[in-house]
């Protein structure tokens, strides 16, 4: 059997540089000092998502910490596969930064855009209306490799399960925000895959 190590420094920096990229954002999109609203989000999805959203941060940070103690929804996948999971999250990080520098100040963490919010069709968004749900998706399947571990693969899948569930309620907000616009970039744009032209 492997040692874990390798495989825990390789999380643990991947992990470290996705916090960095994140809160480096948030920061500078709560620079505006405008309050965003969390009502019209719902109490059941934005407590769900969030409830859902700890439990893979805790299984990541108990495999990090003590990786015997997630030895019970360990996966017997193969050290290739593991390494081909940190590759995944290489690449998912370097998508989310790009993803993150394109939009912006319009950065939230709910189904409410900002006040003064820009329609933002550059950068991946050229391709996908919703890179960042891309980009933590990919990040979850990477942590699910690395750790080779279900428990973290599994509130990981019902994290984006949740997200896709709000992301209609998200686009219709975009939509009431930018109008024609707005509706024009959905019917070009996929939603999370890239839309194949029609020859």
């Amino acid at each position: 059997m492997p040692s874990e190590t390798p495989f825990r420094i390789a999380l643990l920096a991947m992990l470290v540089v996705t916090m960095a990229v994140m809160v480096y954002h948030r920061f500078q999109a709560a620079g505006s000092g405008e309050r965003i609203s969390r009502k019209e989000e719902g109490l059941l999805s934005a407590v769900s998502l969030r409830f859902v959203g700890l439990c893979t941060w805790f299984g990541t940070l108990a495999y990090l910490i003590a990786p015997t103690s997630m030895d019970w929804a360990g996966l017997p996948l193969p050290s290739w596969l593991r390494w081909f999971g940190a590759a995944v999250g290489l690449f998912s990080v370097g998508l989310l930064y790009w993803t993150l520098t394109s939009l912006g100040n319009n950065l939230t963490d709910t189904v409410i855009t900002r006040a003064n919010a820009t329609l933002v069709t550059t950068g991946p968004y050229r391709w996908v209306r919703h890179p960042f749900y891309v980009s933590a998706g990919l990040l979850m399947l990477a942590a699910t490799l690395v750790a080779s571990n279900g428990f973290i693969g599994l509130s990981g899948l019902l994290t984006i399960v949740l997200l896709s569930v709000r992301t209609p309620k998200e686009e219709q907000k975009l939509i009431e925000k930018f109008g024609d616009p707005y509706r024009v970039y959905v019917a070009t744009t996929g939603q999370f895959w890239p839309k194949m032209k029609r020859g």
